[in-house]
């Protein structure tokens, strides 16, 4: 966050060339800010800021939060998500006292947001976009700046674990179905098959994600 306070400047050759100091976050005015799709996370312990001479004030706090977001999973393990972050204050209605902006672009900070991704996790971070806009609430507006990340799923895991032991059971079940054996060898193989299958079926089941309103292809058929 940063900040311009016209009340706060002085002359560093007054105090022996002093051109920054660090204060505590409740020694001046600082911006409220709220994440709307917030759940729950840990406040920052960092509460200090940086202020220099012309009254220009700096804050870096990081955040560890939980943020509701939709999923869209009928393309599983092949899906793209999208969730959005939005940071917001409604104590300040915008235009007259409070209007929030962006320092750096969507391309700068979706290369310093890469940098921090050390894990090869399950997703790829593929994209992230910034939207300034205007929110109305009870007739007043507000400073809204939301940042829509884009997330792909990594689905080689899932691939090896269920879409290859699946086919390989429809196969099986084709050539037994078709094969030359005995109507009771085939009987047992389609028990046994049925028995895999099952077993998929509860790998699968703790697998998925749940929170989707349409269940994935692979969970349908």
């Amino acid at each position: 966050q940063e900040w311009q306070n016209p009340f706060a400047t002085w002359d560093p050759l007054d105090f022996c060339n002093i051109s920054e100091i660090i204060l505590p976050m409740d020694t001046y005015w600082s911006p409220p800010i709220f994440i709307l799709e917030r759940v729950n996370g840990q406040d920052p312990e960092l509460n200090y800021m940086v202020l220099t001479h012309n009254g220009s004030f700096n804050s870096t706090r990081p955040f560890q939060v939980t943020l509701t977001c939709s999923l869209i999973i009928l393309k599983f393990p092949f899906d793209t998500q999208t969730c959005n972050l939005s940071i917001a204050s409604f104590l300040y209605p915008a235009v007259t006292d409070f209007v929030m902006k962006t320092r750096r672009t969507p391309a700068e900070i979706m290369k310093d947001s890469q940098s921090f991704f050390l894990t090869d996790g399950e997703w790829k971070f593929t994209n992230l976009s910034v939207i300034e806009y205007t929110e109305i609430l009870d007739d007043k507006r507000f400073s809204v700046v939301t940042y829509l990340i884009s997330m792909e799923r990594r689905p080689t895991l899932y691939i090896l674990n269920l879409i290859l032991p699946t086919c390989a059971l429809y196969l099986l079940d084709m050539a037994v179905l078709f094969g030359p054996s005995s109507l009771e060898e085939k009987i047992n193989f389609q028990i046994a098959i049925i028995l895999g299958s099952s077993m998929l079926a509860v790998i699968l089941n703790n697998s998925l994600p749940t929170s989707s309103n349409k269940p994935p292809i692979i969970g349908t058929h």
